[in-house]
């Protein structure tokens, strides 16, 4: 497995305006769910480049968020996460996602002595903590209703 690149992208306001722009011409395009052929032009060189249609859609998608101001990471599916990136992801503490590993809530691997979580494993977890969330947000909101206090 590999590890994780946890790069992130903060759009600046003038990239988030040229990824509107930008996703509004490629969506159309994006739409057909073919590859595109990109020809790219700088100053230096001319280039031809040819996306398979996974890859235009998440080069849409990576627009969208960018135009709306949003930080964009990719990480594969495959990927290992330390205990601080697991953290960030789940928005916790660090100490938080070491203890649910003690308690065995998420499974891990140990290389050397470095403790790698598969990313796959963190989005499950995370999947089940939110359903649980909802679930108990339901159900408080169903007993003021049964209360009467106007929710």
């Amino acid at each position: 497995m590999r590890h994780a690149s946890t790069t992130k992208v903060l759009p600046s306001r003038e990239d988030a305006e040229l990824a509107r722009v930008s996703g509004q011409r490629l969506a159309p395009l994006a739409r057909t769910k073919r590859r595109l052929t990109l020809n790219v032009k700088d100053a230096e060189r001319d280039a031809v480049i040819e996306l398979p249609a996974g890859a235009v859609q998440l080069l849409l998608d990576i627009l969208e968020d960018m135009a709306a101001g949003r930080a964009i990471t990719i990480v594969p599916h495959n990927a290992e996460l330390t205990t601080q990136e697991a953290a960030e992801l789940l928005n916790v503490s660090r100490p938080y996602v070491v203890q649910l590993l003690k308690d065995e809530k998420l499974p891990y691997r140990l290389v050397g002595t470095h403790r790698r979580i598969r990313f796959d494993d963190v989005l499950a977890f995370k999947a089940t903590i939110d359903r649980d969330r909802r679930k108990a947000l339901d159900e408080l909101a169903a007993q003021a209703q049964e209360l009467g206090m106007g929710y």
